[in-house]
């Protein structure tokens, strides 16, 4: 019997230290609410990114080569209209600004009106959510987000 107790006590210390990493990582994985927005401008010369999470905006103010890093995570793209089959879906050259809450794309050439405009991000990306990692449903890779954008 007294054999059966201390198997007991052992499997409840287990149950609870497992319990107690399971709410550490909910802990460590509850992240802002607001969802990333990526949208034009007021006067539609630019493209701003906002809600970004706040340890990632720290680490991209801190990094020395910004820009370098900021053309990876963010690329804004030209669709072709269904109208006019000559343009290829080609990458916009601009320039990137990191603010204090946000990041603005300021195209080299203004927007179009009328075009659409594909923006790929990995900014807030994440491989899964606190509810994924309790389903062992995680991710093998990021996923950017994706949206698209008509002047």
């Amino acid at each position: 019997m007294f054999k059966y107790r201390i198997k007991l006590a052992v499997f409840l210390n287990f149950v609870c230290a497992l319990t107690i990493l399971c709410c550490q990582c909910l802990a460590c994985t509850s992240t802002n609410s607001k969802p990333l927005l990526i949208s034009f401008s007021a006067d539609s010369t630019s493209i701003e990114f906002s809600n970004i999470d706040r340890p990632g905006l720290l680490q991209l103010k801190n990094t020395p080569a910004k820009d370098s890093v900021l053309n990876e995570l963010i690329a804004v793209l030209q669709t072709p209209s269904e109208t006019d089959t000559t343009i290829k879906e080609i990458p916009l050259a601009g320039t990137m600004s990191l603010t204090d809450s946000n990041i603005v794309f300021r195209p080299q050439k203004p927007f179009v009106k009328g075009n659409d405009y594909l923006v790929i991000t990995y900014l807030n990306a994440r491989f899964g959510t606190a509810d994924q990692i309790l389903k062992s449903q995680l991710n093998t890779t990021v996923k950017p987000t994706q949206v698209l954008l008509t002047r």
